[in-house]
């Protein structure tokens, strides 16, 4: 319903567990990791375990489509809440095992079963087994899985098992009479929640997977989503979904907190307070509670004190003997009785008790907005004028030839659409399009971004503005120059040969050694230096497809880039010859 609206292709926050959506956390990283393990080494035996929506099927189905060997056979159990027999016959139904095996008779299951892993074993063949839902096992069950583990030849184990459940699976397997299997397993992983950070990276992560071209959640509602999740993503998907359709019935193109609270309401049936409510209302009561009290005694200490001094009846009022009489007028603080002044006194003039009033500031003229400023120097908002604000950040000289002319100079110019995340990632200033109130389009140069503001050059004027204001005239597309290091090579991946290669292999390994792929001095894009490219792109939040791309690239390049290359994290102009 609101797909169109926010400029997406698709829902993207389905609960359903799609591997293109998979965030790759630290933590998911490395649940897939032990994943990887338990169906690439022999005779593993792994555990993997997570509170409920943390992601663990979504790592399972990442596992069949992507990671799984080529010479791997799979049985999938997803009902676990099967009898031994039961169990025996899914696996082989799984695994294409003979229809005509006595599916009632335990022997015959097995017998059927380690037949055929011996077979798949002659053949170099590797057979896995997954039970998700595994905490759902029956005791019986437990001990048939371990009995599975015994298939073996001399030198390995037939069957690779990997159980997935929640955290009840780790207690059901720490109980004395299940200590058998517990110590079979070779590899043992708790997936826990997302973090602050990462709660928020997986928002934009999933917006962007889905054809987002600008930030949707702002930081305050992006922080309450995970007050109100703990960072579980199942939970984080049901109430994005919900804030979408709310700010798209409010044809609000942001969705902020008030509207993640109200999502989180409507899904839960419960009002949902800003978190200074629940500690303030106590304290107000409080404070209401002693500014009664300090009345009430205010009260009493007035009565009290006038019981003190009880009324004088009138009649019994003493009469003054020197009282002047009722036809004179006394004025009032002046003592009758006292000698009078000479006439040659000085009279001390009485000083008025009333200040002066405190001059008044003069009012402040507002801050003009981005759309103003835009508007003002329309004529300069050009696509030519910046490209050569930002080629003279290069240290170059424009005159008008467009990124041809960058190119002829080593240069590389890049179009494409993200996010401030990515933009942050990539560190280089660049050319935004924005879209002013009116429906005009205008090109500004992003200078640096510090915190939640940014500086942008617009017709070579520099203005800073949140980036919140920014977002509501930008919906993603920017255009950056980079200078390629690999040679000209702006593509490489598996099979190709040449300098671009070497650069990779050299670089990877200066960023850091664990990317390092021997030999270093190779041109060939083999096998080992995909790998590390792929742990490179998990570890840098990109897609990970072992191609070494432009994004790539790029980030590779600001990770290592000397002094004289412009940054957004620290923008200077090159010094000019």
């Amino acid at each position: 319903m609101y797909t169109s609206f926010f400029g997406l292709n698709e829902p993207p926050f389905s609960i359903t567990p799609d591997p293109r959506y998979l965030f790759m956390s630290e933590r998911h990283g490395e649940a897939l990791a032990h994943l990887v393990y338990g169906v690439t080494e022999s005779g593993g035996f792994v555990q993997l375990t997570g509170e409920v929506g943390t992601g663990k099927t979504t790592l399972v189905r990442t596992l069949l489509e992507d990671r799984m060997p080529d010479n791997a056979d799979v049985a999938v159990v997803l009902n676990p809440q099967l009898s031994a027999i039961e169990f025996l016959a899914t696996i082989c139904e799984e695994l294409g095992i003979a229809d005509d095996v006595d599916k009632s008779s335990s022997k015959a299951l097995i017998d059927a079963l380690n037949h055929h892993l011996l077979l798949a074993h002659s053949d170099g063949r590797r057979t896995i087994l997954i039970v998700d839902e595994a905490q759902n096992l029956q005791r019986d069950v437990l001990e048939q899985v371990r009995l599975l583990t015994n298939l073996e030849t001399s030198k390995q184990k037939l069957l690779q098992i990997i159980l997935i459940g929640q955290p009840e699976l780790r207690e059901l397997l720490a109980r004395n009479d299940l200590r058998q299997l517990a110590q079979r397993i070779t590899g043992r992983y708790h997936l826990e929640p997302l973090s602050r950070e990462e709660t928020a990276s997986y928002i934009e992560h999933r917006l962007r997977v889905a054809g987002a071209l600008g930030e949707v959640f702002d930081a305050g509602a992006k922080r309450e989503i995970f007050r109100l999740t703990q960072g579980v993503p199942r939970l984080v998907n049901v109430i994005c979904d919900r804030a979408l359709l709310g700010a798209y019935s409010k044809e609000s193109r942001r969705v902020n907190r008030t509207l993640v609270r109200r999502a989180a309401a409507e899904i839960s049936g419960e009002a949902y307070e800003a978190p200074w409510v629940r500690w303030a209302s106590p304290a107000m009561i409080s404070v209401g509670a002693l500014l009664v009290a300090a009345g009430a005694w205010s009260v009493y200490s007035n009565q009290a004190q006038v019981s003190e001094y009880p009324a004088v009846p009138a009649s019994e009022a003493p009469v003054a003997e020197d009282r002047l009489p009722s036809t004179e007028m006394q004025p009032s603080g002046i003592d009758a009785s006292a000698e009078p002044a000479p006439a040659d006194a000085t009279v001390a003039p009485v000083e008025a008790s009333v200040e002066a009033p405190a001059e008044l500031a003069p009012p402040t003229e507002p801050e003009p907005s981005l759309d103003d400023q835009l508007a003002v120097a329309s004529d300069l908002t050009n696509f030519d004028t910046a490209l050569g604000t930002l080629l003279d950040l290069w240290g170059i000289d424009y005159v008008g030839g467009g990124c041809a002319e960058a190119e002829q100079l080593g240069l590389d110019c890049v179009g494409a659409s993200g996010s401030w995340n990515s933009l942050r990632q990539l560190d280089r200033p660049a050319i935004l399009t924005l879209t002013d109130r009116r429906g005009y389009r205008h090109r500004a140069v992003l200078t640096s971004i510090e915190g939640d503001r940014a500086e942008l050059s617009i017709g070579g004027v520099t203005v800073s503005h949140g980036l919140d204001a920014i977002s509501e005239l930008w919906f993603g597309q920017y255009l950056l120059v980079w200078k390629p290091a690999s040679g000209g090579e702006l593509d490489l991946g598996p099979g190709v040969r040449g300098p671009g290669v070497v650069w990779l292999r050299q670089s990877l390994a200066a960023i850091d050694e664990r990317y390092a792929a021997e030999p270093a001095s190779s041109d060939v894009y083999d096998q080992a230096l995909e790998d590390r490219v792929r742990a490179f792109q998990r570890d840098q939040r990109l897609a990970v497809d072992g191609f070494a791309g432009r994004q790539t690239q790029i980030i590779i390049n600001s990770l290592l880039a000397a002094d004289d290359v412009p940054r957004l994290t620290a923008p200077r102009l090159l010094a000019r010859d």
